[in-house]
C-alpha cells in the first residue's frame, strides 16, 4: 500500500492544481472556489471540471511511487550505459539491470538467463512469433492461434501468411475460452508455434494455460503466451504451465512505459531469429542499449507485484463486485461479456442494452473508460473480440470496459456507478427501442421496413 512518503512523490510530480485520480488525490484538501474555476479542462472538444476518474487500467497503469523512487537515481547520478565495461558507471548500471532481470524472473518462476528485455509486449510478441517461425522455417510452416488475440499477434501472423506460412485462427467459445479439443486437433506435424493470450485485454478472460501447455508438450510444439495483462495479476509459473515463450509489459503493472520482457525457455532450448540488427545486446536476441531506468522500474514493479498480488487481488475483486452490484441494482439489460468464472476481476466488460455505445462513451466524459467498439473514419465497428464471442452486433456496440487497479478507491467506484447509471437512463429515455421493450414487444420479432 502506498505510504505518505510515496503520495508526496506523486504530488511533487504533478503540476499545481492537478491531481491524479487515485488514492493520492483523495488525500488532498478540496480546492478553493477560484482554484476550481481554473481547473476546467478543455481538450478535443470536451470540457470537464477537473481530471476524470481513471478506470482504464488495461490500457495503462500509473507508475507506483515506489517504482519511481527506484528509477530516479538511474536518471540523475547512476546514468551509465550498462554495456560500458571499463568504469564504475557502466558496472553499477549493469548490476542494476541484472538485479531487475532476477526480479522479473522470480515473478514467473523462470531463470534470470531466460529473461530478455525489450521495448514492450508488442516487440516481444513479434520476436516470439516471427522469430520462432523464421528460425525453424525449413521444417515448421504452421502456426495456431485464436481469433481474440491482441492485434500485434494477429498482425504478426498475417505477416507470416504473406511469407507463405499457414495460420489457423481458432474460434473461441461464447465465454471467450479456447476449446481445448479443437486446439489439440489443430496442431499438425509441421506446426511450429501455438500462441494463446493469458488474459484477454478486452474482456479479461483467463485462458487455461496449464492445460494448453500440457497439450503443446505432448505434441512437441512450443507454447507462446502474451501475458501483458496477466503479469503480477495472477500467479504464473512457466515450468508448471509448460510455457516456452512469454511476452511481458512494464506499464501494465504500475511500471514505466517503453519497457517489456521476453521469456525464452532454455531447456529444452527454443531458438528465435532476432528481429533487429545491432550490437548484439541481450545475448543477440534484442540489440540496442538497455534503458537502465526503465528496466529498474519494471524490476521494482515485479517485486512489488509479487509481494502484494494477493492483497491487490482481493481488494480489486471487492471493488469489481461493488461496481457490478451497484449498476445491476439500478439498471436492467446489463450483460457481462466473457466468462464470469474464469476472468481477472480488474477487467469488467459489460454491455448495456438499448443504448448507443458512442453516445454512452461521450456522456461518460468524467470517467476514463474504454469501449469494445473501435471508431473508424467511416463507421463504428464492433470489437472483433466480442464478435468472436458471438455477441449480437447491437450489444457489441454498447460495451464498456471498466479497468480497476491498485490505486482505485471505493469513492471512485461509487462515483462511476452514479455517472454510468445516470447516463444510461438518460439515453434510454430517448430510445424508442427501450420504450417498445417496456411495453412487452419482442424486438427480434419485428420486420423492419427498408427504405
Amino acid at each position: 500500500m502506498a505510504t505518505a512518503k510515496h503520495l508526496s512523490v506523486l504530488r511533487r510530480a504533478l503540476p499545481t492544481g492537478r491531481l491524479l485520480s487515485t488514492a493520492a488525490a483523495a488525500t488532498a484538501a478540496p480546492p478553493r472556489a477560484e482554484e476550481a474555476a481554473e481547473d476546467v479542462i478543455s481538450m478535443k472538444g470536451v470540457r470537464i471540471s477537473g481530471r476524470p476518474l481513471y478506470l482504464d487500467m488495461q490500457a495503462t497503469t500509473p507508475v507506483d511511487p515506489r517504482v519511481l523512487d527506484a528509477m530516479l537515481p538511474f536518471y540523475l547520478s547512476r546514468f551509465g550505459n550498462p554495456h560500458s565495461r571499463t568504469h564504475l558507471y557502466g558496472w553499477e548500471s549493469d548490476a542494476a539491470v541484472e538485479a531487475a532481470r532476477s526480479q522479473v524472473a522470480a515473478l514467473v518462476g523462470a531463470n534470470p538467463k531466460e529473461i530478455f528485455f525489450t521495448s514492450g509486449a508488442t516487440e516481444s510478441n513479434n520476436i516470439s512469433i516471427k522469430g520462432v517461425m523464421h528460425f525453424y522455417r525449413d521444417k515448421r510452416r504452421h502456426v495456431v492461434t485464436t481469433q481474440t488475440e491482441h492485434k500485434c499477434v494477429l498482425d504478426s501472423c498475417r505477416h507470416l501468411q504473406q511469407e507463405g506460412f499457414e495460420v489457423s485462427y481458432l474460434p473461441v467459445r461464447p465465454d471467450g475460452l479456447v476449446d481445448l479439443d479443437r486446439l489439440a486437433a489443430a496442431i499438425r506435424p509441421d506446426t511450429g508455434l501455438v500462441s494463446v493470450m493469458a488474459i484477454n485485454n478486452e474482456i479479461g478472460v483467463v485462458q487455461p494455460l496449464e492445460d494448453i501447455g500440457r497439450i503443446c508438450k505432448e505434441k512437441g510444439v512450443p507454447f507462446h503466451t502474451d501475458a501483458a495483462q496477466a503479469l503480477g495479476k495472477i500467479p504464473i509459473d512457466v515450468e508448471k504451465m509448460g510455457i516456452g515463450l512469454m511476452s511481458l509489459s512494464g506499464h501494465k503493472i504500475y511500471g514505466p512505459k517503453g519497457v517489456g520482457a521476453l521469456y525464452l525457455r532454455r531447456r529444452p532450448r527454443i531458438r528465435v531469429e532476432p528481429q533487429m540488427s545491432g550490437g548484439g545486446q541481450e545475448r543477440g536476441i534484442r540489440s540496442g542499449t538497455v534503458p537502465t531506468p526503465l528496466v529498474v522500474g519494471m524490476g521494482a514493479a515485479c517485486e512489488i507485484a509479487m509481494e502484494e498480488m494477493d492483497y491487490d487481488g482481493r481488494r480489486i475483486a471487492a471493488l469489481q463486485e461493488r461496481l457490478l452490484d451497484g449498476i445491476r441494482s439500478r439498471l436492467d439489460g446489463v450483460v457481462i461479456n466473457g466468462s464470469v468464472e474464469h476472468r481477472y476481476p480488474g477487467n469488467l466488460n459489460i454491455s448495456f442494452a438499448y443504448v448507443e455505445g458512442e453516445s454512452l462513451l461521450m456522456g461518460l466524459k468524467e470517467v476514463a473508460v474504454s469501449s469494445g467498439s473501435a471508431c473508424t473514419s467511416a463507421s463504428l465497428e464492433p470489437s472483433y473480440v466480442l464478435r468472436a464471442l458471438g455477441v449480437d452486433e447491437d450489444m457489441a456496440h454498447t460495451s464498456i470496459r471498466f479497468g480497476i487497479g491498485r490505486f482505485t478507491t471505493k469513492a471512485e467506484i461509487d462515483r462511476a456507478i452514479e455517472l454510468t447509471v445516470k447516463q444510461v437512463e438518460k439515453l434510454r429515455e430517448m430510445s424508442p427501442l427501450y420504450e417498445m421493450v417496456k411495453e412487452g414487444i419482442d424486438l427480434k420479432s419485428i420486420q423492419w421496413a427498408q427504405h
